[in-house]
């Protein structure tokens, strides 16, 4: 079997798509998760306790510093081991959590960034005023600071869809998983996972696109 087959490509691009909706899912559930699990990290950074501190410290660092896929091998193979509850968990479902947790720790760093580059004579302004810090934070700071993360949200949500193409080693049928299988039937990798290159390609066009969309609607201090 040699040669590029135009038409194998054809038929197999379509087939592959149809995989597309766990992938898109997985995804953006991740994503919603690690945004609202990374910015209470960060809020919870603002406490003035050692231990707690030292632990998000060491959260944050372990998860940015190891492999995702080490990362989803220790959840969905290793922990189960230990807490046996865990072994009902099937691949999406552990998929979504350890992504949601590793997303979680660039999404922190992300906001703490952000929150930083608001000028702090605001958040004292309120504060001198009555306003709590979780309140202040919530209405004064937080809004601005989103404007800041845009962009290294939108490419940190560009990394979580890329970063899916590895689940299929726990078994999910995204994809990747489908292109795997499909490749390994007909012998075909090339046209198959040049069919799937193309298709994350366009995902990360389109959120790259979003991405830009809600930029300018910030910066022209408009609604979503």
């Amino acid at each position: 079997m040699s040669g590029f087959d135009i038409k194998y490509f054809i038929d197999v691009l379509p087939a592959i798509i149809k995989a597309l909706p766990i992938t898109i899912s997985v995804g953006l559930i991740s994503m919603i998760l690690g945004l609202v699990i990374g910015t209470g990290i960060t809020l919870l950074r603002r406490i003035e306790n050692t231990v707690l501190t030292g632990f998000i410290e060491l959260y944050v660092s372990f998860f940015r510093g190891t492999p995702l896929m080490v990362q989803l091998f220790i959840f969905f193979f290793g922990m189960p081991q230990v807490f046996p509850q865990l072994a009902v968990l099937n691949a999406y479902q552990a998929s979504v959590i350890v992504l949601s947790i590793n997303a979680s720790a660039y999404i922190s760093e992300v906001i703490r960034s952000a929150i930083s580059a608001v000028d702090k004579g605001q958040l004292e302004a309120a504060l001198s005023v009555g306003m709590s810090d979780l309140k202040a934070m919530e209405r004064i700071v937080l809004p601005q600071a989103l404007k800041v993360a845009i962009p290294p949200l939108g490419n940190t949500f560009i990394s979580l869809i890329q970063g899916t193409a590895i689940t299929f080693m726990l078994g999910l049928q995204d994809i990747m998983g489908l292109s795997k299988m499909k490749a390994a039937a007909s012998y075909r990798f090339l046209e198959t996972f040049l069919a799937v290159g193309i298709i994350y390609w366009v995902l990360t066009l389109v959120v790259t696109r979003m991405n830009k969309h809600l930029e300018w609607k910030f910066s022209k201090g408009g609604a979503i």
